[in-house]
């Protein structure tokens, strides 16, 4: 995919992941659009030469409404990348209005912008799918239990999406980085070993869309661990139950 001139969606944009991936964009030359419930990123897309949406993405209609949006000002879209995501939670005592709301945000606003961009995209005959998951998705998380389960959702809707569609003109790629330094690792110390900045990550996943290929990883370790996970299921599970251990006990002695 070539950036120049292109019409690029970026939820989550206010900070982090989303505000890297619209800074870099507008750089490519495309005309972007950042959307945020924060009202903090209509100064931030300012800055960056973006026009900006406040939405929130835990609803369909705030999903709806940026596209609609979008199609109503520029006419069309060529990337969204549905990039924004939250963790919270621990184990299954988290209470059912924390998994509601992390499903909404980091599952079901995958599913609102397919629902909402599909018969665009297939009436264009091309369109392209962004969607950041995690390598929770295919690996797992230490800490949080509902965030673990909802970045393998979130991955599991991306290759539906790009089983169903790739034939139609429909690309999908979705991005499972490891740690990267933003707000969302700060409560994990094991995970900050090893992050790489935003900008690292941008490289990274531009190398991806460029040759339209479905998987962003950002760690060398990721898919040597998702193929042990795969060859030898108990002794994958054996180390990361070590791993969790190291983990909480860095995140006690912080």
């Amino acid at each position: 995919m070539d950036f120049n001139g292109k019409v690029i969606v970026v939820t989550g944009a206010a900070s982090g992941i989303g505000l890297a991936l619209a800074t870099r964009f507008v750089k490519e030359g495309a005309r972007v659009i950042a959307s945020d419930r924060n009202p903090d990123g209509a100064v931030r897309a300012q800055e960056i030469g973006a026009r900006f949406i406040a939405a929130d993405i835990s609803h369909e209609e705030g999903v709806k409404g940026i596209i609609d949006d979008v199609l109503a000002q520029e006419g069309h879209i060529d990337l969204f990348c549905s990039n924004a995501g939250i963790a919270i939670g621990a184990g299954p005592e988290t209470p059912d209005k924390q998994w509601d709301l992390i499903n909404r945000i980091n599952v079901m606003s995958h599913v609102w912008a397919a629902r909402h961009l599909l018969p665009h995209f297939l009436s264009r005959g091309q369109g392209y799918f962004l969607n950041t998951a995690s390598a929770a998705g295919l690996l797992t998380e230490l800490h949080s239990a509902p965030y673990a389960v909802t970045k393998h959702a979130a991955l599991a809707f991306a290759e539906w999406l790009a089983v169903t569609y790739g034939d139609r003109g429909i690309k999908v790629s979705a991005l499972c980085p490891e740690g990267v330094w933003t707000p969302m690792i700060e409560n994990a110390p094991i995970l900050q070993q090893t992050a790489i900045s935003t900008d690292e990550l941008v490289e990274k996943t531009l190398e991806v869309l460029r040759r339209e290929s479905f998987l962003v990883v950002t760690h060398a370790t990721t898919l040597p661990s998702f193929q042990n996970k795969a060859g030898n299921y108990d002794e994958w599970l054996s180390k990361l139950r070590h791993l969790r251990r190291k983990a909480m006990a860095l995140l006690e002695g912080k």
